[in-house]
């Protein structure tokens, strides 16, 4: 049958166009990847964030939702967010906000919690209408400048309103609370990182653009995760910092301790980022009652939100807690691998990132912000001294200023004359003496006039320097990154070490004195010294 695929040929009503079937999927599924990749699956690389995670800060910070206000139920909040800019479903942004508010999931929470907000057990939130939400400090530093023109803003779903592109952070969001989710074709899982190492790197950044990634590495040393635990080799961050491809062992933190009887304890405190409580001590439970692990006599969660993680594991009389706790590392997720893919969206395309990259975006997305702060400023600070520039003329003028406006049928006449008065006023100018209140023409409130203008024209000098000096520029934004360092940043809650990270077979066999024989015919056999 020969095909007909002349764009020309339509129906009656000229509304139906025929088109390749084959090249109609590979233009829908492009422009569907796209959309998933850019508008849902990976973060921006200037805020960190989500298209649903931006909206959730920017639709609680017009609630006005901040730190020291009351708390707001988080269905409001998500009817907020869904009505105005997020056109999915409701149960995606819920969980989007549970988990910015989640202590274990997030390194930096960007969310003040009430009511219950799920466990690290696994044990999920309560109904969006019965919790309360807030935001935390530490977001409305990255809210922070929104009204001035430091980002560009887009229309929302319904073209009815406008919403940011992106947030105009003073915190390199990305690196300290890391991201993940699996997009088409492409997916993302980057690790959190300590605050004030990320701010240290990028201050060393600042001062000197060709830092290596192991002189950065100084700085940002590795992944620092919301539950601690322990980094175990760092063969897989090293590469993951050079490439942004790369693995992290993660250690659960354990000690041993001994009972009054003289029988041993291992005591889990921290159990590896993202690895559950409960099926850790079900996992462990499996292996001893499958004769797996043999030395564990009866294991425990003994964990509570007062004291935090404590897994109790009881050793049986003969057992070796070293020999134990490596069998732990090698069977359960006391000792988990976490593959590191630095994907994000830069300049509106996916792009794998390595340590430089992530800090080299930040701080030049924080230097475009100050540049257009800066604009704003001056802009607003020229407008309002050039307002107060009419004032100081009026009260120069002012018994014939009154005079004139006494004379004046209407005000638009009265605005002409003024104008036209010959002391260089202008029609802005004008229209504000006319709008002054009198009590701002006695003498002390034009001593108040005088001050603020004297001070307008000293801010305007400070910001004209401020725009041509690239040095100063770069020095405010350590200044701001110092201070979000002295308010939030903490040490690290990660031990590194560099040992390697494979558990040997001989760790997880108990040493012992032990007979061997050989018989006549060429068997050997191994027997306890105790028992031979």
């Amino acid at each position: 049958m020969e095909e007909n695929l002349d764009p020309q040929e339509t129906n009656d009503s000229n509304r139906i166009i025929p088109v390749n079937i084959e090249e109609q999927m590979k233009t829908a599924y492009i422009d569907y990847s796209m959309s998933v990749i850019v508008g849902r699956a990976l973060p921006d690389v200037r805020d960190g964030l989500k298209p649903v995670h931006r909206r959730i800060l920017f639709a609680m910070d017009n609630l006005g939702l901040r730190h020291n206000r009351p708390f707001k139920k988080s269905a409001t909040i998500v009817g907020e967010v869904l009505g105005k800019y997020h056109p999915h479903g409701d149960t995606a942004v819920y969980d989007a906000l549970v988990r910015m508010a989640q202590d274990w999931n997030m390194r930096y929470e960007l969310i003040d919690k009430q009511g219950n907000f799920g466990n690290p057990d696994g044990d999920g939130p309560a109904a969006m209408r019965y919790t309360e939400a807030r935001l935390k400090m530490l977001s409305e530093y990255m809210l922070q400048d929104l009204d001035k023109d430091t980002v560009d803003f887009q229309l929302n779903f319904d073209d009815s309103l406008k919403e940011p592109t992106v947030l105009p952070t003073r915190i390199p969001q990305l690196l300290v609370n890391g991201s993940s989710g699996i997009a088409v074709g492409m997916a993302t899982n980057m690790m959190p990182h300590n605050l004030s190492e990320a701010i240290d790197g990028c201050i060393a950044f600042i001062d000197n653009r060709e830092i290596t990634i192991d002189e950065l590495m100084e700085h940002v040393k590795a992944p620092d995760f919301p539950t601690g635990g322990i980094i175990f080799g760092m063969e897989g961050v090293k590469a993951a910092m050079h490439l942004g491809r790369g693995r992290v062992v993660l250690r659960g933190r354990v000690n041993v301790e001994t009972k009054p009887s003289g029988r041993e304890q291992i005591i889990i405190t921290e159990v590896p980022y993202q690895v559950n409580r409960d099926s850790l001590t079900n996992r462990i439970g499996e292996l001893v009652n499958e004769k797996i692990i043999d030395g564990i006599a009866h294991v425990n969660n003994e964990s509570n939100n007062k004291e935090g993680t404590r897994l109790v594991i009881d050793l049986k009389k003969d057992a070796i807690a070293n020999v134990v706790i490596n069998q732990l590392y090698k069977l359960t997720d006391l000792q988990t691998s976490y593959g590191i893919n630095n994907v994000a969206i830069v300049k509106g395309r996916p792009k794998t990132l390595n340590l430089k990259d992530l800090v080299s975006e930040f701080v030049d997305f924080r230097h475009e912000v100050v540049i257009r702060r800066a604009k704003y400023e001056l802009n607003e600070a020229e407008k309002r001294a050039h307002i107060l520039r009419g004032y100081l003329i009026a009260l120069d003028h002012l018994d014939e200023v009154i005079s004139l406006i006494r004379s004046s049928a209407t005000p638009e006449i009265a605005k002409d004359k003024l104008v036209n008065a010959g002391w260089g006023l202008d029609e802005i100018q004008a229209k504000a003496i006319l709008e002054l209140r009198l009590q701002r023409l006695t003498g002390m409130e034009r001593d108040k006039i005088k001050e603020e203008y004297d001070e307008l024209m000293k801010l305007i000098a400070h910001l004209n320097e401020l725009l041509s000096n690239e040095t100063m520029r770069f020095d405010l934004i350590k200044t701001e990154l110092l201070e979000i360092k002295e308010k939030f940043g903490d040490t690290r809650k990660t031990e590194i070490t560099y040992l390697d990270d494979e558990v040997k077979i001989k760790d997880l066999i108990k040493e012992e004195d032990v007979v061997i024989t050989i018989s006549h015919l060429g068997y050997i056999k191994r027997t306890p010294a105790d028992e031979y």
